[in-house]
């Protein structure tokens, strides 16, 4: 019942918080997970001829998943090759939602550091105008000086 308590407590905060790169990973992971376990054991009640136990059923969703597809372990079956798309078609978000969280992280830290310089410029340009308005303050004094001198 605890881990319940934990699997809600995390599920709720996920979806109402702004998920950051390292929770939209690990909630990838453990989806993929889930797909890889729950498929193998699928396969082999769909297929058992073909995979007799659900150890080469997972061996066979993992390979499936992550595109690698050795072909040593091959659904023959109708309801195993649609089985065998769902897991396909999973094993492409996967590595599409990976490669998408890795881009953004790093167009996220470049536009930060183009902020960053954007801001340091714009401080540079207002210190200049602030020390040409110094200039002029300084030029119109002593012009003031000079004139109640005479």
């Amino acid at each position: 019942m605890r881990a319940l308590n934990l699997l809600e407590r995390r599920v709720r905060r996920f979806s109402q918080q702004p998920p950051s790169v390292r929770a939209a990973a690990g909630a990838i992971v453990f989806t993929t997970l889930v797909v890889v376990v729950a498929a193998g054991a699928l396969m082999r009640l769909l297929d058992g001829e073909e995979y007799p136990s659900i150890g080469l059923g997972v061996w066979w969703a993992l390979q499936t998943v992550t595109t690698v597809g050795y072909g040593d372990a091959v659904p023959t079956n109708v309801v195993g090759r649609i089985l065998a798309a769902v897991v396909m078609l999973e094993g492409i978000a996967f590595v599409a939602i990976v490669t998408a969280a890795v881009t953004s992280t790093f167009v996220a830290r470049a536009t930060l550091e183009q902020e960053a310089k954007e801001d340091l410029s714009d401080r540079e340009l207002i210190e200049a105008r602030l020390d040409a308005l110094d200039q002029k303050l300084d030029t119109l004094a002593a012009m003031l000086r000079g004139s109640s001198d005479a």
